[in-house]
């Protein structure tokens, strides 16, 4: 029986498949040239241009299985049954062809049939006016008035605004009332009982601006469904998340926290969250998409944050998303195969984003919760909109986590008066003509009030790792102190320092500020309000204000860094030079490990192009140009021919960072003092990460020499295995392949010299079944070929017969039918025969009337199958 979400899905294709549709794979849920949808929304979505006649569609009738994103019911999911942010659509379309009666016999047929669901519980809908559909459940299916039940336009009636519409027909499950009693445990309802599983719509007219609906010439067929849904039901879960499509998500979180899955309420929203949301992300990352602060990259932010935050309730403190990816790709393998291509993509992604978030959380969490708890002890049940705006503008604290988390508390916020409080601060920022590289939300009014304090040229880590300098400010959970002791954690801000805080794409120094009875790990260094903050542990002693000290940042670590910064602007002019100067950065992450560079270009690099790529920066590396930097103003600067990056913000003096005659860009990075320094350079990936935008991963000195190392030590454990040497591996494989080339040569004849040899022994058991000669046979583990000419020797022996042979293979079997002429004009077609067989074994084919051949997913059913043909003979001959 079709069970898992896989075996309903492929059952899904195979059957429409069978009724003459095209099968096609799902779209990437980041439409394609419809800028109306953020995402693919629906299984029609794709095919808006096939149904408004724009564009011809490939085939009339076409079936898919369609991954689609929906977040307008974000705040339910995780606490009801059903709502997802991701889900998997099972269409079939018709575009001028079928109508209403196939659409109609052909969901009833695959429900009871295929998935061989209990007529008893289902229930039929339909538009009330609609007396044609009516008669077709009634009169053809053959269902009972009462289950067909009539409804109004809002349930049963698909328009959006003009153009063409028409009515609909749902087909429900009742789970009975076990699922749920209550008044919404209706048909049409928002319970449990009666589960909406598919939903077939008639395109039939076209609304006018004048108010009529006019028959359309072409009518279309648009059908959904629910393919968690479905599993749910066939797998007899309670709701879609304990399915096969998203329990196993959760059972890993389960192994990673310890919490049981059901221990109370907030557990099981919790696990429910994430594994949709890692869904969601995961997916629409791997098919290019990118969280931002606008359009769907605001979605995926979203998403994200909102996993991250229900992980926190799981006892999670460090970023874990990344870690699920792995099994969301095998999860959504049948539907989404690029995720498993693009596993390191959308770990990093999805582990840079959280890292990020963490960050912000912390900061404003606890102060939220704060005024939530303010506002219980004062019986209100709204969040001001200053107190929501000043979570945002001090804390970067997003409006859209501060209403769910309030949301959470029973506490709604004032959205009105939080616009007031933001366009008060855009007229205060104008007026003010302050420049700055940060948005009014990140800019933290409590470090602004250190600016007076520190040097204007604060940053002295250009030329030296080493400063003397004084402590200006001590911060704790966001609040000034006057001390930091041993063990504790803490913000650390100097008249100088020595320290590079993240920006640019760069991240942040490591090191130590220390005294003689004093040390303090910095284990960050960023920007908050345009000053340097050093988050520390403080390891040994204590530091108060004033404190003299010594900041010293981890060298190895900073020259690794700076190798890479600096590899990455002669990335960015070697892909000029080789793709053309179309060519922009998008994005980049320098790190001492390794380096990622985003850029624009409209198609995957080829291999030869990466080459050219990888040795024009390793040519630089080797000319050993140095490295000189000047402070120059912008236009002066744009008119040497500097590289300013698109999108970026410049005062009106900019740092260039000239790297002899091949580079010359825009940069406040730290760098290599010459090309040489970087050692080597490697490129370990390129693909795409959005549309039009490629990303490469490159390694460079001691990690690009470990990767060369470990590439060698493979070569060399692969040559050991193949008792050869290295220099000879290549010719050791050619010799391996050519030798297993003569094998399966052999192989073949041997398997087609044992299928003849059966022959005398199949046409003994040729049997008679109303007059008519019938043979089928089981075999095994011969291939298409091999069973082909079998059954072509056997109707060359047989004069008159219909022949159907299969072959088992481990996770599959074949079939093959013949039919010979005398019986094709009698009414028996091969194709036909072996499409009804294959059906039995999970699978589907076909042919012509005297030859055909088909596969099945099922071989434990082969003899099931063929006992098919007997019945099929004797309706035929009957």
């Amino acid at each position: 029986m079709i069970k898992s979400g896989d075996e309903i899905r492929q059952a899904y294709l195979d059957f429409f498949k069978s009724k003459g549709h095209l099968i096609l794979d799902s779209a990437p849920l980041v439409p394609k040239n419809d800028p109306s949808l953020l995402w693919i929304n629906a299984g029609m979505a794709p095919f808006k241009p096939y149904f408004d006649g724009s564009l011809e569609p490939p085939k009339k009738r076409i079936a898919t299985s369609q991954k689609c994103i929906r977040t307008n019911d974000i705040e339910n999911v995780g606490k009801t049954a059903r709502h997802h942010t991701y889900f998997e659509m099972l269409g079939n379309f018709s575009f001028g062809d079928y109508f209403k009666e196939e659409a109609i016999t052909w969901g009833w047929e695959f429900v009871t049939e295929v998935l061989e669901l209990d007529p008893d519980k289902l229930w039929i809908t339909i538009y009330e006016e609609d007396d044609e559909a009516f008669a077709i459940w009634h009169d053809k299916v053959g269902l009972a008035e009462e289950r067909i039940v009539r409804m109004g336009k809002k349930e049963n009636f698909w328009q959006i605004g003009t153009g063409p519409c028409g009515p609909c027909s749902e087909i429900h499950y009742d789970r009975g009332v076990e699922a749920g009693d209550s008044e919404e445990d209706v048909l049409g309802g928002e319970g449990d009982r009666y589960l909406e599983i598919w939903n077939l719509v008639f395109t039939q007219y076209n609304y006018t601006e004048e108010g009529e609906y006019k028959e359309l010439p072409n009518k279309n067929i648009d059908t959904g469904m629910g393919l968690e849904r479905v599993a749910s039901i066939l797998q007899e879960t309670e709701t879609n998340f304990e399915t096969d499509l998203i329990k196993p998500i959760i059972d890993q979180v389960v192994e990673m926290t310890g919490i049981p899955y059901q221990k109370d309420e907030e557990s099981l929203t919790a696990y429910r969250v994430i594994a949709d949301h890692i869904r969601s992300a995961s997916v629409a990352i791997s098919d290019g998409a990118l969280p931002s602060n606008e359009g769907r990259g605001y979605v995926i932010r979203r998403l994200i944050r909102r996993a991250a935050r229900y992980g926190r309730k799981l006892g999670f403190e460090e970023p874990f998303l990344y870690k699920l990816v792995e099994k969301t790709a095998e999860v959504v393998q049948g539907v989404a195969p690029d995720l498993k291509k693009q596993l390191a993509h959308v770990k990093n992604v999805l582990k840079s984003e959280e890292e990020s978030f963490l960050k912000t959380l912390e900061q404003g969490l606890n102060i939220l919760e704060d005024m939530l708890n303010d506002l219980k002890a004062e019986g209100k049940e709204i969040l001001g909109g200053k107190n929501a705006f000043k979570l945002y503008d001090t804390y970067g604290f997003p409006l859209d986590l501060t209403e769910d988390i309030a949301a959470e508390a029973g506490i709604k916020v004032d959205q009105e008066g939080f616009e007031k409080e933001m366009a008060a601060q855009r007229k205060r920022a104008r007026e003010a003509r302050v420049e700055t590289s940060f948005s009014s939300g990140e800019v933290e009014k409590l470090y602004a009030e250190f600016k007076d304090q520190i040097k204007e040229d604060t940053f002295t880590g250009y030329h030296s790792l080493k400063e003397k300098t004084e402590v200006v400010g001590l911060l704790q959970d966001n609040q000034k102190v006057s001390r930091l002791r041993e063990g504790d954690q803490g913000e650390i801000i100097l008249v100088k320092t020595p320290f590079y805080a993240e920006s640019g794409g760069q991240i942040g120094d490591k090191g130590v500020i220390k005294t003689d009875n004093f040390e303090a790990e910095v284990k960050d260094t960023v920007k908050k309000a345009e000053v340097f903050v050093h988050q520390v542990e403080v390891k040994s002693g204590q530091i108060e204000l004033k404190d003299e000290v010594e900041a010293v940042v981890y060298n190895n670590r900073r020259q690794a860094t700076a190798r890479h910064h600096s590899a990455t602007h002669l990335l960015h002019k070697a892909l000029k030079e080789v793709l053309g100067d179309h060519v922009n950065q998008s994005g980049s992450l320098v790190a001492p490990d390794r380096l990622r560079f985003d850029f624009t270009h409209f198609s995957a690099l080829t291999e030869a192009e990466i080459d050219e790529i990888e040795k024009k920066v390793n040519q630089a590396v080797l000319e050993n140009y140095p490295v000189e930097t000047e402070y120059k103003d912008l236009d002066e600067a744009k008119e040497m021919g500097a590289t300013a990056l698109f999108g970026e913000k410049y005062g009106e003096e900019v740092r260039v960072v000239r790297m002899g005659d091949f580079s010359m860009e825009l940069c406040g990075g730290t760098h290599v003092n010459a090309t040489g320094d970087i050692g080597a350079f490697k490129i370990v990936s390129e693909s795409g990460i959005a549309a039009g935008v490629r990303r490469i991963e490159a390694l460079t000195g001691e990690y690009a020499l470990d990767y060369f190392n470990s590439k060698l030590e493979i070569l060399d454990q692969t040559a050991a295995e193949l008792k050869t040497e290295p220099d000879n591996l290549l010719n050791r494989v050619k010799q391996l392949q050519k030798n297993q080339k003569e094998l399966e040569k052999e192989l073949e004849a041997l398997k087609q010299k044992l299928a003849g040899s059966k022959k005398d022994e199949l046409i003994d058991q040729l049997q008679q079944v109303e007059g008519i000669n019938v043979l089928t046979a089981e075999l095994e583990n011969l291939d298409n070929s091999a069973l082909r000419n079998l059954n072509d020797q056997l109707k060359d022996k047989i004069d008159s017969a219909v022949i159907v042979l299969a072959s088992k293979g481990e996770n599959k079997v074949i079939f093959v039918a013949s039919v010979t002429k005398d019986l094709i004009e009698k009414g028996f077609k091969a194709g036909d025969i072996i499409a009804k067989v294959a059906r039995v074994a999970g699978g589907g084919g076909g042919g012509r009337p005297d030859m055909a051949q088909a596969g099945g997913s099922k071989p434990e059913k082969a003899a099931e199958a063929l006992a098919e043909v007997e019945k099929i003979v004797k309706e035929i001959a009957g």
